[in-house]
C-alpha cells in the first residue's frame, strides 16, 4: 500500500521543467557580478577562461532576472526556441562565458516571454545602460571596505538610481554582486522586499581586477 501511495504521489507531482508561464512577472533584477570574487570562490578551481590573466573582467553580467514582488519564476514554459550556441557565445564579452549565457536563458530568459534573441539583446542593453564606477577598476591591491561604499559608488556614477533601486550582496566575506531593479521596459525602479537584502558588512573584501 505504501509503495502504491508513493507511486501515485510521484505520478501526480509537477515536473520542475514545466515552470510558470512565460511573461508573468512584475519587474527585472539586473545582476552584476564582481569577476575577481567569482574567480576566487569558484572560477579558479574550475580553470575558467573568464579568470585567465589575459582578461580584465570587472563587473560582468550575471543575468537579467524576471522577478515578482514576492518570489520569482524560473524554468518557465515558453513557445520560443531555445538560444543557439552562437547567440550565447556572443554574450561572453560581458558575461565571461557562453555557458553562463545559456544557463541564464534556460533558467530566467524563458520566463521573460521574449525570444532568445530579444532576451539576450535586452540583457546587453540593460548592462550597457549602467555605468560601472571607474574608481573600482583602479584598485591595485585588495581592500576591505563597507559594502555600502560600493553602493554609493554606483549611485554617484548613475544619478538616475536611488538607494531603494540598488542592492549589494556579499559571499564568504567578499563583495559579490550589485543588483539593480528595472521595469519590464528596463527603467530603474524600486526593488521589492525580496530583493532589498543589502550586505551589511563593514569589512568586505574587494579584490582588484587581475
Amino acid at each position: 500500500m505504501r509503495k502504491l501511495l508513493m507511486a501515485l504521489l510521484l505520478w501526480g507531482a509537477p515536473v520542475w521543467a514545466d515552470g510558470e508561464r512565460a511573461g508573468e512577472f512584475d519587474y527585472y533584477v539586473l545582476a552584476l557580478s564582481w569577476s575577481p570574487t567569482w574567480c576566487a570562490l569558484e572560477g579558479d578551481a574550475r580553470k575558467s577562461d573568464q579568470c585567465d590573466d589575459r582578461h580584465d573582467f570587472g563587473w560582468t553580467l550575471h543575468g537579467l532576472w524576471p522577478q515578482n514582488e514576492r518570489g520569482w519564476p524560473s524554468y518557465c514554459r515558453t513557445p520560443h526556441r531555445d538560444a543557439s550556441r552562437g547567440q550565447t557565445k556572443a554574450m561572453a564579452d560581458i558575461m565571461g562565458s557562453g555557458g553562463l549565457a545559456w544557463h541564464q536563458w534556460k533558467k530566467h530568459g524563458r520566463c521573460s516571454g521574449l525570444s532568445a534573441k530579444d532576451y539576450l539583446e535586452a540583457s546587453r542593453a540593460a548592462y550597457n545602460a549602467v555605468t560601472r564606477p571607474a574608481v573600482l577598476r583602479k584598485l591595485k591591491d585588495p581592500v576591505k571596505l563597507p559594502a555600502k561604499v560600493v553602493e554609493e559608488a554606483f549611485l554617484e556614477a548613475n544619478p538616475n538610481l536611488s538607494p531603494d533601486m540598488v542592492t549589494v550582496t556579499c559571499k564568504k566575506r567578499r563583495i559579490q554582486e550589485v543588483r539593480i531593479c528595472l521595469t519590464k521596459g528596463l527603467i530603474p525602479r524600486r526593488c521589492g522586499k525580496d530583493t532589498q537584502n543589502d550586505c551589511s558588512m563593514t569589512d568586505a573584501l574587494l579584490d582588484p581586477i587581475r
